[in-house]
């Protein structure tokens, strides 16, 4: 069986394929991607545009967020602060990129970014099972939230793309019981 046969349905990692601790990021991670996943079901693509609350977030926009962070956070843990670039001297045009990547744009589907976001969680659970030391480290980006010289381990930046899905998986079930209602739990 192959890495991608055993990582291909999240969550279903287990001892006999990858040790505990990578076990439970992936089956936790799993977890957090389903609950954010499942708030768009059977939504249109207007839908997934509409904000439904003060903030700029909307449905859409919260998947393509999550998926550009864990892709970014899979490329420094393979690359280092450079795959991530300096976050102090992004110009108006990169903040303006930034901000589009909480909006589903004219033109982009909800069916494309949830594909999307499948295949950077694909690549990312083959990285999980795959790397030789979840203890190595890099220093950080050059960012206003970072401590100037930190390091973080492969597996604090896991834990870290963890709680981003799951704190957007909350985001995203409160615009979407604003949407029509409807609720991931409960």
């Amino acid at each position: 069986m192959t890495i991608s046969d055993q990582t291909a349905a999240a969550g279903r990692a287990d001892a006999s394929t990858v040790d505990d601790e990578r076990a439970d990021l992936l089956a936790t991670l799993a977890k957090s991607r389903h609950f954010l996943r499942f708030t768009t079901r059977g939504l249109t693509d207007d839908q997934a545009r509409q904000r439904t609350t003060a903030s700029e977030l909307c449905l859409g926009g919260l998947i393509k967020h999550v998926t550009l962070v864990e892709q970014r956070w899979a490329e420094f843990i393979v690359g280092g602060p450079s795959a991530m670039g300096d976050f102090s001297a992004m110009t108006e045009d990169e903040l303006a990129r930034w901000a589009e990547a909480f909006q589903l744009l004219p033109g982009e589907t909800l069916a494309g970014v949830l594909d999307a976001y499948a295949e950077v969680a694909r690549r990312t659970d083959e990285l999980v099972v795959t790397l030789p030391d979840l203890g190595a480290t890099h220093p950080l980006p050059q960012a206003p939230w970072f401590q100037p010289g930190e390091r973080w381990s492969a597996r604090r930046v896991l834990m870290h793309v963890v709680t981003e899905t799951a704190q957007h998986a909350g985001h995203a079930d409160i615009i979407r019981e604003s949407l029509d209602g409807a609720k991931s739990m409960g």
